[in-house]
């Protein structure tokens, strides 16, 4: 039986190949009852459509394969804690429940800017773990921006 660690590691994969392709690097497996159900990585550069974040690609190709937007009782592993938009996808489709591994502090929405999965106001609540394999998912996070302040930072006059 497959654990969260084993969800996330899968889910890292995805944020590998983001990470490679020039995108932000975040990734996304979508289970239910223990199998893979969809996965996929940042790609709203690539597709030219900002909505082509991790979970919303995920979400979308769970929909096409079983036939319906709601997918209930699905665990969403996300290696960065979902935006605002991705939150409100996972509200729509009636997710059981989201694993996340590093906070975004400056776009969260499951508990650093906003708590959109457990707001009661909302007609579901998702249950939320998070940290699952936090290092490792900050790591790729951390070395991706670094290596981009690297590569835009202006040429020092000599």
């Amino acid at each position: 039986m497959s654990t969260d660690n084993d969800f996330m590691k899968i889910a890292l994969e995805e944020a590998e190949e983001a990470y490679r392709r020039g995108e932000v690097p975040v990734g996304a497996v979508l289970a239910f009852e223990g199998n893979i159900i969809a996965r996929a990585h940042n790609s709203p550069i690539t597709k030219n459509d900002p909505s082509a974040h991790a979970e919303m690609l995920a979400l979308r190709q769970a929909g096409e394969k079983i036939g319906n937007y709601r997918i209930a009782g699905a665990e969403l592993y996300v290696t960065l804690e979902p935006c605002v938009m991705c939150a409100g996808a996972i509200v729509q489709a009636r997710l059981a429940r989201v694993i996340f591994g590093a906070r975004d502090p400056k776009c969260g929405a499951v508990g650093s800017l906003y708590n959109i999965l457990t707001d009661e106001r909302l007609n579901h609540q998702v249950e939320i773990t998070e940290g699952i394999l936090r290092e490792e998912c900050g790591e790729i996070m951390s070395r991706f921006f670094r290596e981009k302040r690297v590569t835009s930072a202006p040429a020092s006059a000599t």
